[in-house]
């Protein structure tokens, strides 16, 4: 086995992992309605890349921590991104119909149901980090502070109104990069910057994986706006064309110009760890993901 397809094997061995974990952290049917748990158990274990909770478990290998040792932080960081999928498939937001190449969980329960599960795996994610035994309680509270703040007014909850209601009015690219960093990078950022928590990594090292974590984010969400206007909606699994008309990198500076925009992005977080001298995991795994999206445009 070469080299490369090792690594592979090795990313799906995390995936599996976090999948196994997910399942075992989700409320068990006879914890709470049951609808409810239906609901949150169809939309958390939906199949998925599993990204955010990868960028943590490999921060943290990248940082000398075991294999693993970040995993309930990671599967928060996923339940997180779950409910935020949730949310922003609503009537009331984005009205998708179509996630993870699913009926959105709005139609495939109700609107009220979508809203509690949402709700619910908000409220779980930070109980996760506040039970994980095998981290310090300070780093736990730290940690869940700072994923309460990828959420809220700076960050998921801001980015999502901005979306909504102020759209129309982002018409430079460092608006454009606000809104597209609270809509995606600042959960990716506390995500990578808590593996590298997790792994006692020095405060240079820290700063560095939000550096990172902050060039991903933007550079997926110009992918994103690539596959709205370029993909079908089988090959993406979900809604596409749903941007029209709204203000995006694409639509502002062009397909050609956004995608160099991304490439460039890409670079600058390749940089911020090379300057601490790691990324070598992180740097092949997020490569493979945009090389793969390439091959399939």
């Amino acid at each position: 086995m070469d080299d490369h397809a090792a690594f592979l094997q090795r990313v799906e061995a995390l995936r599996a992992g976090v999948d196994r974990r997910l399942a075992e952290l989700a409320p068990p049917v006879g914890s709470a309605p049951d609808r409810l748990v239906e609901a949150v158990r169809y939309s958390l274990l939906a199949p998925g890349k599993r990204f955010r909770p990868i960028v943590t478990l490999l921060a943290a290998a990248e940082c000398g921590a075991p294999e693993g040792a970040a995993l309930d932080l990671g599967c928060a960081f996923e339940m997180i991104h779950a409910a935020s999928l949730i949310l922003d498939d609503l009537p009331s937001m984005d009205d998708a119909g179509l996630r993870r190449g699913l009926p959105t969980i709005h139609r495939a329960f109700d609107e009220a149901t979508a809203i509690l599960a949402g709700v619910g795996l908000l409220n779980q994610a930070y109980a996760v980090i506040a039970a994980d035994q095998g981290l310090p309680a300070s780093l736990r509270a730290d940690l869940a502070g700072r994923a309460a703040q990828a959420v809220g007014f700076s960050g998921l909850i801001a980015g999502q109104a901005r979306d909504l209601f102020d759209r129309d009015k982002l018409r430079d690219p460092a608006a454009l990069e606000r809104l597209n960093h609270e809509k995606t990078g600042v959960l990716i950022v506390a995500a990578a910057q808590g593996g590298a928590m997790a792994a006692d990594a020095s405060d240079a090292t820290v700063e560095a994986m939000g550096v990172f974590a902050r060039h991903i984010g933007l550079a997926f969400q110009i992918r994103d706006d690539l596959i709205d206007v370029q993909a079908s909606t089988e090959a993406a699994g979900k809604d596409v064309g749903k941007d029209a008309g709204m203000a995006t990198v694409v639509s502002t500076l062009g397909p050609a110009a956004a995608r160099e925009a991304m490439e460039a992005h890409l670079a600058k977080a390749s940089d911020a760890l090379a300057r601490v001298g790691c990324g070598e995991l992180l740097g092949r795994y997020v490569g493979d993901l945009f090389a793969r999206r390439k091959a399939a445009a």
